[in-house]
């Protein structure tokens, strides 16, 4: 009887085992047509736990057949980037080595600025190829000279009918459990606790195994699945702490206008030894996303409070940081911002680089006055108010709206100044 972990016994060895992130491996996926080609850039997989970041980079290693080193950012410094660099540069030299050495560093959001600095020329010239794994926002944690080396790909949560693949998998392929009577009655709880997670719901399924009497039926239905995992909390979450569920309860719990559940969510996530830095980055994205353009100053509570605890640190740190939960979740909401931005940048995906109309061009140089860069451009404080109407946009998108405000006092008076200015054309959503 095998002892290893079923999530360890059910990883997946090749793309057509590997469950969920189907934008990335799918048929027409980035990450399948690199590995099709052979051809593997430098990249970061950036995603909640249990997704598949580790998996998919060992799957291209052994399908693309590339010398392949690992390092884990909790435990390697830079000797040790430095040593395992050298090795690749052995491993690329030598006369059977497949492709270009593939580095893999797992929790890269915890290198230094010079552990990731020492990355950089190997990375630049070729050395090697690196692929990292993070849980944090890579604009936060990576280094800009290394963002602009690799493509950030992100992953998501498995999706419901992901898990139930992954279920049917572990039911039917696995050494253990395909030999066990397995009675699939409901699922609702388990994929619930599983929080869109491989790794948690295959350790859920290893419970219901392991604490089931040997011969007898393994039942999968709501009852069982919750009453199992209450009298064995630990047993999807090693810490005692559900840290991406409790992070969205807080976040949801701010954008929902619940300042007490908002400081409940907060106080597990303290008692649990989470990050603040983290809580209070989160916090910082929440008031640009969700408070936004109703309340400007939320940006500058949030951002004051990350410097605050940059600072002070804990225990006392918990104070700045509820009072700023407590400040955001009293706030009124608008995501107009959030929404205005996804929408302009789809629409560039859309119609790519339009050309910039001649009248807002910068005219430097006698031959681009002649042409006529900068002509008719009308200067704003030249005008009553400081405002002159004139085209701003691409000829081909002049009449298209990014922005939709939210019904909110602060938003109300934009749109007042906007419908002054412009006429009365922008409407709420």
């Amino acid at each position: 009887m095998s002892t290893q972990p079923l999530a360890d016994r059910l990883r997946p060895r090749n793309l057509d085992e590997y469950i969920g992130q189907r934008h990335l491996v799918g048929p027409d996926g980035i990450i399948r047509r690199m590995i099709e080609s052979g051809k593997i850039a430098s990249f970061i997989l950036w995603g909640p736990p249990g997704v598949g970041k580790t998996t998919l980079a060992r799957i291209i290693a052994n399908t693309t057949k590339c010398p392949f080193f690992t390092l884990s950012a909790v435990t390697s410094g830079v000797k040790d980037v430095r040593e395992v660099i050298e090795r690749a540069q052995q491993e690329a030299g030598g006369m059977f080595s497949g492709g270009r050495p593939i580095l893999f560093i797992d929790e890269i959001h915890r290198f230094s600025k010079s552990q990731q600095d020492s990355l950089l020329g190997a990375v630049e010239n070729g050395t090697i190829t690196l692929i990292g794994a993070t849980t944090e926002n890579p604009s936060f944690e990576v280094i800009r000279p290394l963002l602009s080396r690799a493509q950030v790909y992100t992953l998501r949560p498995l999706e419901e009918d992901d898990l139930r693949a992954l279920l049917t998998r572990a039911v039917t392929v696995d050494e253990i459990l395909s030999q066990s009577k397995v009675r699939i009655e409901e699922t609702s709880a388990l994929f619930r606790y599983a929080g869109g997670d491989a790794r948690k719901l295959l350790n859920i399924l290893d419970l219901l195994e392991q604490s089931t009497g040997l011969g007898e039926e393994i039942v999968i239905n709501d009852r069982i699945i919750t009453e199992r995992l209450q009298e064995n909390p630990q047993a999807y979450d090693k810490n005692g702490e559900m840290h991406y569920d409790i992070i969205s309860a807080f976040i949801k719990s701010i954008r929902g206008s619940d300042p007490d559940a908002a400081v409940y969510w907060l106080a597990r996530m303290i008692a649990g030894g989470e990050d603040p830095e983290f809580i209070a980055r989160r916090m910082v994205i929440l008031a640009s996303e969700d408070v936004g353009l109703a309340n400007p100053n939320a940006m500058l509570v949030a951002n004051t409070t990350f410097d605050i605890i940059q600072k002070i640190g804990m225990p006392e740190g918990r104070i700045p940081l509820s009072e700023c939960a407590i400040y955001l979740a009293q706030s009124p909401k608008s995501n107009s911002a959030y929404l205005a931005i996804d929408a302009a940048l789809e629409e560039v995906e859309r119609s790519g680089n339009l050309p910039v109309p001649l009248h807002l061009r910068n005219a430097p140089t006698a031959l681009m006055k002649k042409l006529g860069y900068g002509k008719n451009y009308m200067y704003s404080h030249n005008y009553p108010g400081n405002f002159v109407r004139q085209q701003f946009r691409p000829d081909a998108i002049a009449g298209k709206e990014f922005w939709h405000p939210c019904s909110n006092p602060a938003e109300d008076v934009m749109v007042q100044r906007h419908n002054s200015r412009w006429g009365n054309v922008k409407g709420k959503q």
